[in-house]
C-alpha cells in the first residue's frame, strides 16, 4: 500500500529528528497521518468565515449558537457550561487548553522533567484507548511486549489478540519481596538479543498488586533500559500511570518513571499513558492522554513531536474521531478550580486510611495459614496468594455463600479492591474471605 504524501512529510520530520523512531513505528504507524480534508477546511472557516455563513462542520446551529434539546441541557448548568462547550465535537487531538494544562501539571507532579522537552499530550478515550492507540502506532505482529507476571488482563486483549504481539513475562517480585530487578533485566536482555525492538510496560502503582517501586529500583530500571539501548536495541518504555499519585507510604517514588526515562537515549522512547480516570475519580468521563519523550538528535524538538502528535491524532481520528467534549471540558474546569487540589488530597487520604487498615489487619498471624500477602503500598488494589485453595473456586464460593465480590487474577492469586470498600467494612471483608477459604479447604 502506498504511503500518503502527508504521512511521508511526517516520516521525514521524525527521521530528521531521530531516525530510530522510524524503526520503532509499526507499519500502520508509518502510514498514519492527520488528514487535511474536512477538519482543516472547517478550522480555516472558523477563522475567516462570517459566522452566519459557515457551512462546513457537520453540526446543527440555531441563532448562531449550538442547537440543543432542552431535555439534554436541563441537566447541565447553563451558566457554567454552555452547549457549545459540551455538545459540539472536540478536536481529534483533544481540547488545546486541556492538553496544555495537563502538560503543565505533568511538570508540576514530576520535577525531574525540568529542562526536558516532551510532546504535548494527545487526548484519548481513557487509558485503555491510549493503549490501543499505542499498539496501532508501534506494534506489528510478533513484536515483543514485556510485562511482569502480575499484569492487567486487558493488555493481552488489546495487544496480543488485536495486534498479534507476543507478550512475555518475568516474575514481578524477587525473593526479598521487592521488585524483581534480576528477573526484569534477564527477560529484557534475552528479548533484546533476538529482536531489534523491545516494548517494556511499566505499570506503577501496579494493577493488580498495588505495588510501586522505590527510588533505587526506579534508577536501576532506567539504567538497565538505557544500557540495552546503548547496545543497539530500540527500547519503547511505556509507563502505564493509571493510578498515578495514589501512594500511601514514603518509600515509593513520587514521580512517574517517564520523567527519568525521557531524553535518556536516542534509542529509548518513553511513552506516558495517564488520565483523569483514577487521578481525578472520574472513571466514566473516559479522559486519558498519551505523551512522548525521547532524545531529539537533529533540529528543534517541536516539529519532531508535532509529527508524532499528528500521527497519534490521525489514529484517534481513524478510530473514534475524538474523545468526549463534555468529559474534557469538565476535567479542564475541575483542574482550574481553586478547590481542586484540596478536594483530591482529601479523597486520597480516605484511600490511604483504607490501605493502612488492610496492612494493619494483615500484619499479624491471623490469616497466615490461608494466604500470603504480595507487597502493596499504593493504588486501588492488593493481592493475596492462596495457600490451600484455588482463586477461581474461592471467588465463586465467596459470591454464592458470603455475597462477597473479588477478582481471581491467577490460579492462586486473588485481587481485593480496598478502594471500593469503606474502612469500617474491611475487617469483615477479610474475615469472610478467610472463612470461605477454610470452607473449601475442608
Amino acid at each position: 500500500m502506498s504511503v500518503n504524501p502527508i504521512a511521508q512529510e511526517l516520516n521525514a520530520t521524525i527521521k530528521h529528528g531521530n531516525s530510530n523512531l522510524m524503526e520503532m513505528l509499526s507499519k500502520t504507524g508509518r502510514r498514519l497521518f492527520f488528514p487535511k480534508g474536512i477538519l482543516t477546511q472547517s478550522a480555516e472557516a472558523r477563522e475567516k468565515a462570517d459566522q452566519r455563513f459557515n457551512a462546513t462542520i457537520g453540526i446543527a446551529t440555531e441563532h448562531l449558537d449550538t442547537m440543543y434539546l432542552p431535555s439534554v441541557m436541563d441537566y447541565l448548568n447553563h451558566e457554567k457550561i454552555k452547549a457549545r462547550e459540551s455538545l459540539t465535537y472536540a478536536p481529534s487531538f483533544g481540547l488545546p487548553e486541556l492538553r496544555q494544562r495537563w502538560k503543565e501539571a505533568m511538570y508540576e507532579k514530576n520535577p525531574s522533567l525540568a529542562g526536558k522537552t516532551i510532546s504535548l499530550p494527545v487526548v484519548t478515550n481513557g487509558i485503555t484507548h491510549g493503549i490501543s492507540i499505542f499498539a496501532d502506532m508501534f506494534l506489528d505482529p510478533d513484536d515483543v511486549v514485556i510485562f511482569p507476571d502480575k499484569m492487567w488482563g486487558n493488555n493481552h486483549l488489546v495487544m496480543a489478540v488485536r495486534r498479534d504481539a507476543v507478550i512475555c513475562n518475568y516474575p514481578m517480585f524477587g525473593d526479598g519481596g521487592g521488585f524483581n530487578l534480576k528477573g526484569f533485566e534477564a527477560r529484557v536482555r534475552e528479548e533484546a538479543e533476538n529482536n531489534y525492538k523491545v516494548v517494556v510496560f511499566l505499570n506503577f502503582p501496579n494493577n493488580p498488586t498495588g505495588y510501586t517501586i522505590n527510588a533505587t529500583e526506579a534508577d536501576a530500571i532506567v539504567d538497565i533500559l538505557t544500557d540495552i539501548a546503548e547496545g543497539g536495541t530500540n527500547i519503547i518504555a511505556v509507563t502505564d500511570d493509571a493510578y498515578f499519585g495514589l501512594r500511601y507510604e514514603e518509600e515509593p517514588i513520587k514521580e512517574s518513571l517517564f520523567a527519568r526515562l525521557s531524553e535518556k537515549h536516542a534509542r529509548l522512547l518513553a511513552v506516558k499513558l495517564d488520565g483523569a480516570t483514577k487521578e481525578m475519580f472520574v472513571w466514566g468521563l473516559r479522559i486519558g492522554f498519551i505523551t512522548y519523550g525521547t532524545k531529539v538528535m537533529k533540529g528543534a524538538a517541536e516539529p519532531f513531536y508535532e509529527a508524532l502528535e499528528k500521527k497519534t491524532a490521525g489514529c484517534v481520528r481513524g478510530s473514534i474521531s475524538s474523545a468526549s467534549h463534555i468529559g474534557q471540558r469538565l476535567v479542564l474546569k475541575a483542574m482550574s478550580s481553586p478547590r481542586f487540589r484540596e478536594e483530591r488530597d482529601a479523597k486520597v487520604e480516605i484511600l490511604k486510611r483504607r490501605a493502612n487498615r488492610v496492612k494493619q489487619l494483615l500484619a499479624g498471624s491471623r490469616y497466615n495459614d490461608a494466604w500470603d500477602v504480595y507487597p502493596f503500598n499504593s493504588g486501588y488494589f492488593m493481592c493475596i496468594r492462596l495457600k490451600t485453595v484455588e482463586a477461581e473456586a474461592l471467588r465463586r464460593h465467596l459470591l454464592d455463600r458470603y455475597q462477597v465480590g473479588t477478582i481471581a487474577t491467577g490460579k492462586h492469586d486473588l485481587r481485593i479492591a480496598f478502594s471500593s470498600v469503606d474502612e469500617e467494612n474491611i475487617e469483615a471483608l477479610f474475615d469472610a474471605i478467610y472463612r470461605a477459604a477454610k470452607d473449601l479447604a475442608g
